[in-house]
């Protein structure tokens, strides 16, 4: 279990900087658009910064397939979004986002939920389920996808529109939110299939199962979706939007999908469902919107000095 630990970890470091190199390397590029993909795949791999942030976040993935081996799911996710901190640090470090005084409440308030469903975790308890049936994944993941695309395809519309609010990105952190919580249900499953004993009866078992299309499919929306909504909002707004999405529907479909229950003593039953009813009230209650700046009072022009009225002289005409 300790090794699944130190996977999280290692995973939180890997992710965190991959966001921020791929922030830093979509804010030299030119505007996205999720309606042409190619030339978006192109623009992006042309800039070798941030390429440098997709195989961070590669090598993140990949510890990830491990912590998914030795941990339950609930406890994977609680350790995984504690990442979060690392992500604001180096966002105000290195990118010089600021979050406002209520954004900030809701981030700490994130962490304090995701905190309170890990301590309410038990390692002699909890099991770690390794396989799930294909039928029960499929009925949870196929109308996941839709409602993630939906809320990003709804996000894109109002975006559009002329007079617009500038939006914070909450929809497109829980649109992704949603496809990457499929991607962690289908790497916990992954998981459970991959042997090191047997390599042929391993890739029999993947290419049976629907994981491997899943996996393409979220990796490819993802990818798109993703970019584009890093580029137009702060990384460290996003990001924790979209990690806890991502936390909440892993955690409550994989107690359906995987067989692993809830809690059965009260004390842990109350903090797993404390945690996830306060993650999703500060979702909803997140600004969709950017703050306005407050307007600088403008500069009044210099008055001009009075021009001198010439006196007239006595017994002559004014000059």
């Amino acid at each position: 279990m300790w090794w699944g630990v130190a996977a999280a970890l290692l995973a939180n470091v890997f992710i965190s900087c991959g966001f921020v190199l791929e922030k830093r390397a979509l804010s030299a590029l030119p505007e996205l658009n999720v309606k042409r993909p190619a030339r978006m795949v192109r623009a992006l791999a042309s800039s070798p910064l941030w390429l440098a942030g997709c195989l961070s976040l590669g090598l993140g993935f990949a510890a990830q397939l491990l912590c998914y081996r030795t941990l339950p799911l609930a406890a994977a996710q609680g350790i995984l979004v504690s990442g979060l901190v690392l992500l604001i640090l180096l966002s105000s470090r290195y990118l010089g986002e600021r979050l406002s005084a209520r954004e900030l409440a809701g981030v700490g308030a994130i962490l304090l939920s995701l905190a309170m469903i890990v301590l309410s975790l038990d390692s002699t308890a909890d099991t770690v389920s390794k396989s799930a049936p294909a039928g029960r994944f499929l009925l949870v993941a196929l109308p996941s996808l839709a409602a993630g695309l939906w809320l990003y395809l709804a996000a894109e519309l109002r975006s559009r529109r002329r007079h617009r609010i500038p939006t914070t990105g909450i929809a497109y952190g829980v649109g992704v939110g949603f496809l990457y919580g499929v991607s962690s249900l289908t790497i916990k499953g992954v998981s459970g299939l991959v042997s090191g004993s047997d390599p042929l009866g391993t890739a029999g078992d993947l290419l049976a199962s629907p994981y491997p299309y899943t996996l393409l499919f979220t990796g490819a929306a993802g990818l798109v979706m993703s970019q584009a909504a890093l580029q137009r909002c702060r990384a460290s707004l996003i990001v924790p939007v979209c990690t806890t999405a991502n936390c909440l529907h892993a955690v409550a479909a994989g107690t359906f999908v995987f067989g692993e229950p809830l809690p059965h003593d009260t004390p842990r039953l109350l903090l797993r469902l404390g945690g996830i009813a306060l993650a999703v009230s500060v979702l909803l209650a997140l600004p969709r919107h950017d703050e306005p700046e407050p307007e600088r009072p403008k500069r009044q022009p210099a008055a001009l000095p009075p021009v001198p009225v010439p006196t007239p002289r006595r017994g002559g005409p004014v000059p």
